[in-house]
């Protein structure tokens, strides 16, 4: 094992360094903007209203930011021991920053979400609740690692079911405080929103045998790389074909299904060219991420503004 010297830069220095390998602020922001809106826009299309409260979108990006930092937090933790075998080089193992105070990111993180739904609408709480919940389970592999690590499949489901649940409290920003109920359409919503999960998690674990990493996980090297490509491909037309669903009750098929099919055709190439060169992996990450942009533009703000007078 390679041992890396631990680093020893200034406070704002070795967050900054951390969060530009770790979290990208930017980077996720942009995704998690499109995210939280989309499920409030979504929200507000279904009940007929709008205008909905400015509020109702700020509690929910900071609410779904903080949700998604603390997931990476929970993998640092429960992945320490690998990542200190394996991926030295990694910010917690090389010293950067300590699990402690990581652990109290998390917390502070956490007073905010509490403080937010208080300020907001205090019922919110019993939403957010839902979400620490299934959170704490993941952080603990449901207590059964081993038995999910063996059924990598489940593990993958598992682990997804917290992006509808994220995504479900975004919606609660919206319907629970304008006295609604949540509508049956958010059914489609948040199964195109687990399905997308399912999308950003194997793109970003499809790689060459080349640049795969000695106990690091991929799909790629799972199922094979035609396997796993035709996985992920067949979770993009799942996300679409939920997608079209949540589309339909709010008139907006076409616009969604010809920005999304023309990623879907990009992707198809993508993943033939993948598999017959020695091409990165990277593409896959790329893709989804515009994938998962244009999937919540087209379910959010976009019809939303169209509605605007």
């Amino acid at each position: 094992m390679t041992t890396v010297p631990p680093e020893k830069p200034g406070f704002l220095r070795k967050w900054s360094i951390y969060q530009k390998e770790r979290f990208p602020v930017l980077q996720h922001g942009l995704l998690i903007i499109a995210f939280s809106s989309s499920a409030v826009a979504y929200s507000a299309m279904l009940c007929k209203d709008p205008t909905p409260a400015w509020q109702a979108f700020l509690v929910a990006f900071i609410t779904c930011f903080i949700f998604f930092l603390q997931l990476r937090i929970a993998d640092e933790f429960k992945d320490i021991e690998e990542d200190t075998r394996y991926r030295p080089y990694r910010p917690v193992p090389r010293g950067l920053i300590s699990l402690r105070e990581l652990g109290w990111l998390f917390a502070l993180g956490a007073s905010i979400q509490l403080g937010l739904a208080l300020l907001y609408f205090p019922p919110l709480v019993f939403v957010l609740l839902i979400g620490w919940v299934y959170l704490s389970l993941m952080s603990v592999e449901f207590f059964a690692r081993d038995w999910l690590k063996a059924r990598p499949i489940t593990y993958l489901w598992t682990h997804m079911l917290i992006m509808p649940i994220v995504d479900f409290y975004a919606t609660a920003c919206h319907w629970y405080p304008s006295g609604n109920k949540p509508y049956l359409g958010l059914a489609f919503f948040l199964a195109a929103s687990f399905f997308n999960g399912i999308v950003i998690e194997i793109g970003r674990k499809l790689r060459q045998p080349i640049d795969e990493e000695a106990g690091v996980p991929t799909y790629s090297k799972l199922w094979g790389k035609k396997a796993a490509c035709l996985v992920w491909l067949g979770s993009l037309t799942c996300t679409l074909l939920f997608a079209i669903l949540a589309a339909n009750l709010i008139n907006w098929i076409l616009p969604l299904a010809i920005s999304l099919g023309i990623l879907l055709l990009v992707s198809l190439v993508a993943s033939v060219r993948f598999n017959r060169s020695d091409r990165s992996g990277k593409v896959f990450e790329t893709i989804s991420g515009l994938w998962t942009l244009a999937l919540y533009l087209n379910l959010g703000l976009l019809p939303f503004w169209s509605l605007q007078p």
